[in-house]
Parts: structure tokens; C-alpha cells; sequence
């Protein structure tokens, strides 16, 4: 349990990396029913949110954002955390339309689909593609996405997570039988895979990630990030950080420092503002109220010091927001 008065963690047996993935969820923002006839190219523009993406029937490449080719074929499931610019081609050489460019039927609430197959073509070569752009709700874990590599697959997942497979199956079953409520089963569906995947990532000791899950993982660190991210608006000091640790002040900041590349005080700055920004542009809460959450005595003050961390005022968190949804 946390102290809220003082900021004292008194949970110090608890594994910090789990405990703040308690509070991560993954909610699809958007769904897609795609069925493209080679040779096809569709192009998704880069997005605030993650990309998932389930091929149900066919082969196609998956162009990643640094613009390797990566093998796709039926039943593979990938998770782009990032949302960065990428690209599903039926080859190398096929040109690439925007997603926005293609007519789509909406299907129910929140799911449509693109019916781009060609009449000429062996409706057997076609590709039909589940995707989704899906929303991070981390709140205080967005280092954790940082830190994700650009692509994540199922496949690398299913030798350690066997549960996977029966869901991708149900999938494929969705995505290729016409009955009542598919749209929204399948919608439920990639939302728990989607979820699998980072967690399998998580629990595979996070790829190559180095740096702030490394300091996770320290159990004398992990102890103080907790508490700063279960607690981020309280008055934090050092000497407050350091005996979460345990240690001197001049030891903890050294340490902090090592394991994650800035010191204990700005690390607390960035990380409200990080929440800020998403309380602001994506929840909507008032700037009043969000400069209370986190600590701050007036909005004035937590106005300067959002503009000092992200360098614009924070009413432009919003739009920002607007603009690239």
C-alpha cells in the first residue's frame, strides 16, 4: 500500500513491473475489415495510437516502418505499439494507397469495412485483414512503449502464451463466416490478443529494452519508480526518493541517473507532464483539474511548468491531439 501523505511505499515485496501493468489496457479505438485482391498496397499513416493487424486468409508483406519486407501469411497477428507509418503489400513492387483513399461500409459502431477485390482474380489469392487502431491507456507507463520494438508478432509469442493460438482461430472463423455480431467479436477478440502481445513481450524480459525497465527490475529502484508513478502528484524530494531506496541522496541520484539517463527530479517532471498531456487531449479533463491532480497550487504554475517540460501550453495538447486522430 502507498502512503498518499508521505509517498511511502509499503508493498516492498510486490514485482514493480507487474504491478504497473495491473493498470494497462489496450482499447480499440477503430476497426477494419479489409479484403484486397494482388496486386494491392494500402498504406496507414502514422497515428498517436498503436496498429494491430490479423491476416485471416492469403499472404502479404507487412512494410514496417523502417521499411524492412516481413513475411505475412494466415493467421499471423502483429502489433505495431507506435503507431508509426507502414504499409501491407501484396509485393515489393506493388503501389501503395492510402487506408483513407478506399470507399468503406460501416459495419456496427466503431468497425467498417473495405471491399477492394478484383473480379479478375481468384477470389482464392485474396488477403482479408483484420486490423484495429487501438489506444494505450498506460496512464504513468508511457517509457514502457518507448521502449517497444517497432513490430511486435503473435508468432514469437506462441511457444510461451499456447492460450493465444485457440483465439487467432477464432478469429480466422470470425473473418471468413458470415453471422450475426462478427464485427464485434472480432473487435473484442484482437483487443485481448493485442493485450497478450505486450504482455508477452513484458514477461520475456522486454526484447533488448535496457534503462528504465533495467531500473524496474533493480528492486531497490523499482521500489522508488513505483511509488512515483502510483503517487506522481505529490511534492517529491530527494531525500524522500532516497529513502525509498534506502540509501544516501548523493548514491540514489547517482543511481537513478545510470538507470535511466536523467535525474529524479526531472524524471518526476516529465512524468506528469506525460500524464498531463494525456489527461488533457485524450480524457479531456480541464486544465484546472489536472493541475490539481498533479499537485499544483494554481494553474498558473503547473501552465509554466508543462511549457517549460514540453515546450507549448498545455491547451495545445488537445489539439495536437486532434489533429493527428
Amino acid at each position: 500500500m502507498l502512503d498518499r501523505t508521505s509517498g511511502t511505499d509499503r508493498s516492498l515485496n510486490a514485482d514493480p513491473v507487474s504491478e504497473l501493468l495491473l493498470g494497462m489496457r489496450l482499447r480499440g479505438a477503430s476497426y477494419g475489415k479489409l479484403r484486397f485482391s494482388p496486386p494491392f498496397g494500402v498504406g496507414f499513416p502514422h497515428s498517436p495510437d498503436a496498429r494491430f493487424h490479423f491476416v485471416a486468409s492469403g499472404n502479404a508483406l507487412l512494410r514496417s516502418p523502417s521499411g524492412d519486407l516481413m513475411s505475412l501469411s494466415c493467421g499471423d497477428a502483429v502489433l505495431l505499439p507506435r503507431g508509426e507509418e507502414h504499409a501491407i503489400v501484396s509485393d515489393s513492387a506493388a503501389k501503395v494507397r492510402p487506408l483513407d483513399s478506399f470507399e468503406t461500409v460501416p459495419l456496427c459502431s466503431g468497425v467498417c469495412a473495405i471491399d477492394a477485390h478484383s473480379e479478375e482474380t481468384c477470389r482464392s489469392r485474396d488477403v482479408l485483414v483484420f486490423t484495429a487502431r487501438m489506444q494505450f491507456e498506460l496512464d504513468t507507463m508511457h517509457p514502457l512503449v518507448e521502449l517497444m520494438p517497432q513490430v511486435l508478432f503473435v508468432g514469437s509469442l506462441l511457444g510461451r502464451q499456447p492460450e493465444i493460438r485457440p483465439l487467432l482461430d477464432a478469429m480466422e472463423r470470425e473473418m471468413t463466416a458470415v453471422r450475426a455480431g462478427t464485427a464485434g467479436i472480432l473487435a473484442r477478440l484482437a483487443d485481448v490478443v493485442a493485450a497478450s502481445v505486450v504482455r508477452g513481450w513484458v514477461e520475456c524480459g522486454c526484447g533488448d529494452a535496457t534503462g528504465w525497465v533495467a531500473a524496474l527490475r533493480d528492486e531497490r529502484l523499482g521500489r522508488v519508480l513505483s511509488a512515483l508513478h502510483r503517487n506522481p502528484g505529490h511534492d517529491w524530494t530527494l531525500a524522500e526518493m532516497a529513502a525509498q531506496m534506502g540509501s544516501s541522496r548523493s548514491v540514489f541520484a547517482e543511481r537513478f541517473a545510470a538507470a535511466t539517463g536523467t535525474t529524479p527530479l526531472r524524471y518526476v517532471s516529465t512524468l506528469r507532464m506525460r500524464l498531463a498531456a494525456q489527461w488533457i487531449g485524450r480524457d479531456r479533463v480541464p486544465i484546472d483539474q489536472v493541475a490539481r491532480r498533479l499537485g499544483y497550487r494554481s494553474q498558473a504554475a503547473f501552465s509554466r511548468a508543462y511549457k517549460r517540460v514540453t515546450g507549448h501550453p498545455p491547451g495545445q495538447a488537445r489539439k495536437l491531439r486532434d489533429e493527428t486522430s
